[in-house]
């Protein structure tokens, strides 16, 4: 383990040395010293005892009809995201849903612990317009339900959770509903060795990927699935077994299936499915020898961009390694494109994979969707030849990876000690939606903030890092004195201007945009390139702008343009909220070209160093011919 990281250090000064892109620096930073005014929910009532806490264990967020929900463990919390809050978020609503004494006694005696054997929810999703459809792991005994949405009025029927949701808190998971069938990627067995990607309910067949087959799936770790089209596709990491020679190397895949797959005959593929390809995603630095980030991360879902319809992707290196982050974009046509391609084989066990020649691949062609174009004589999958069936069974994977936009990734993060695990995207941006904002969440509670840019081409090739925020709250989140600053989600809701940053332990609710910083400064306002503020003419002061604002304000999102602008040094003390004697530290300045000086990271900072830091003007002031 020490021996690959210290391969991956020098491979990375290799690069450096060869022009390895540097990491750029964010405008401004805010730290916990001033997001710690956001409000935090940590599960209490109006009214009740707040000193009280109880151990929440979140497992993923959503927004649904201006309602905020929070899964946990053994309940779920809404809160009404029109209601203000100033300190502490509050919920209106909780539905408990705990596992009963026997199956948490099943669960002990099979040698889980204690705290192992709860129900954990993993799976929350709009069933329909009035419906909740619920999983949970259920002390490894997994169950679903479905709730009246308005009510949380339980409806129905328990039902098994098995392959629709993981038996384990700690194993991922996805699920979508798609034209009113449920996509589940998962695991089917309390020992988690078999992985699945399944459907069910609705008016089709149930059908799964072929079971304890390695070509198929081999250790999947599931992010993200996405409804495109006339296809499901998704996005997980996973052991490449076309690299088996090598060990246990870990390559990102984005798979399909059709949603019109009614499985295979009775002879090849009887209830499986016939349209599963994967392919694998490159996002790497080019050079003589491509660097690449293997470990996906997080998936957005699909954003229209510049007439292109694209997902973003963030990847790590491994965790045995020294960190490191990048984003890639890929556009769904060039992921459609793989899936034609050539498909990928190998002749022995002891043989390479190579392409297979063209003139052996079957006809129909294999993984294409019954009805289409090259498949209308079949109405059904379960009429194609055996030949195409047999094939698709041998041969899931396509020998071409998924090109990122531009070939190289559109951010990048080495130099810091964590690792970027979540992504959330504004693409109407602004107070005329007219610019795309990426949200970059951390496994140390750290939020990162880019405006992302085209250029001539059109494509996705460029990004302004904005703002770099600590928004953990350790007076609030940290539970029995421990600090589990991972980010485990984050929504993005545009009513409010506030994005919804979630920990294990608390959800806190922080504004898009810290325009109230540069206070009366003009110079800051205009310098901060953020398009979520602007300087307001009549009141002579940066404000947070809004959808239909009908105030006069000045932007310089493309240049951030600040010469003849006075300077900003009197109105420094009028931009941090008040705070106690301790934190009067974390005041801040300007420098003369309006760039905001502030504290440095506490992750990165020593006693030595000077307590400001102003960024490099050349990475954010476009010069002017």
């Amino acid at each position: 383990m020490r021996s690959e990281a210290l391969l991956l250090y020098f491979t990375l000064l290799h690069f450096a040395g060869a022009g390895f892109p540097e990491d750029s620096e964010p405008i401004s930073i805010s730290h916990g010293n001033y997001t710690r005014q956001y409000p935090v929910f940590v599960g209490h009532k109006p009214g009740r005892n707040t000193t009280q806490r109880h151990r929440l264990d979140i497992q993923l967020v959503m927004i649904m009809n201006r309602t905020l929900y929070v899964a946990a463990r053994d309940h779920i919390y809404t809160v009404d995201m029109d209601t203000s809050h100033t300190e502490e978020i509050y919920f209106s609503k909780k539905l408990t849903w705990k596992s009963r004494q026997a199956d948490v006694y099943t669960c002990k005696m099979k040698g889980k612990h204690k705290d192992e054997c709860h129900n954990f929810v993993k799976v929350l999703l709009k069933r329909n317009e009035d419906t909740l459809f619920i999983c949970g792991t259920n002390a490894f005994n997994p169950s679903c339900r479905n709730y009246k949405m308005d009510t949380l009025e339980f409806l129905g029927d328990e039902f098994s959770g098995m392959a629709r949701c993981p038996y384990d808190a700690k194993h991922a998971n996805v699920a979508l509903f798609a034209e009113g069938k449920l996509y589940s990627a998962t695991v089917t067995d309390f020992l988690a060795i078999d992985a699945v990607i399944y459907r069910s309910l609705g008016d089709s067949p149930t059908l799964r990927t072929v079971k304890h087959d390695s070509k198929w799936l081999k250790e999947p770790y599931f992010v993200q699935a996405v409804d495109y089209g006339n296809y499901i596709y998704f996005f997980f990491r996973e052991i490449a077994v076309e690299y088996n020679s090598m060990g246990k190397v870990v390559f990102p895949r984005v798979a399909q299936v059709c949603k019109n797959d009614m499985g295979g005959s009775q002879r090849v593929l009887e209830k499986q499915w016939t349209s599963f390809l994967k392919a694998r995603l490159n996002c790497s630095v080019p050079g003589d020898s491509h660097f690449y980030f293997n470990i996906l991360q997080a998936v957005t879902d699909v954003i229209h961009f510049n007439g292109r319809d694209v997902v973003l992707a963030t990847f790590s290196t491994p965790y045995n390694s020294i960190p490191g982050s990048a984003v890639c974009a890929y556009d769904m046509l060039d992921i459609a494109n793989v899936f034609t391609g050539r498909f990928k084989e190998q002749k022995s066990p002891d043989s390479t994979w190579t392409p297979v020649p063209d003139e052996r691949v079957p006809k129909p062609r294999p993984g294409c969707c019954a009805g289409s174009t090259s498949l209308e004589k079949y109405v059904t999958s379960n009429e194609f030849p055996d030949d195409t069936l047999n094939f698709i069974k041998t041969h899931p994977l396509m020998d071409e990876a998924v090109p990122s936009i531009i070939n190289r990734p559109w951010f990048l993060r080495t130099m810091v000690r964590y690792r970027l695990t979540k992504i959330a995207v504004d693409s109407a941006a602004g107070p005329y939606q007219n610019y795309t904002v990426v949200f970059l969440g951390s496994e140390k509670g750290i939020i990162l903030k880019f405006l992302a840019r085209t250029g001539n081409s059109g494509f996705l090739n460029d990004s302004l890092f904005l703002e770099e925020m600590n928004v953990y709250n350790p007076e609030k989140c940290s539970y029995d004195g421990v600090e589990d600053k991972r980010i485990v989600g984050m929504q993005l809701d545009k009513p409010s201007s506030a994005l919804y940053v979630a920990f294990s332990t608390c959800v806190i609710k922080v504004p898009l945009g810290r325009c109230e910083r540069h206070g009366k400064c003009k110079k800051a306002c205009i310098a901060s390139r953020d398009p979520y503020c602007g300087w307001v003419k009549e009141n002579e002061v940066c404000t947070q702008l809004v959808l239909g604002s009908k105030l006069a304000f000045e932007q310089d999102i493309e240049h951030g343009n600040t010469d003849g602008l006075g300077d900003c040094q009197r109105h420094s003390s009028s931009l941090v909220p008040s705070t106690t004697t301790s934190d009067s530290r974390a005041r801040q300045g300007y420098d003369a070209r309006g760039r905001m000086l502030d504290w440095k990271d506490p992750l990165g900072s020593s006693e030595n160093t000077d307590p400001y830091v102003a960024v490099s003007s050349h990475n954010h002031q476009d010069k002017k011919g």
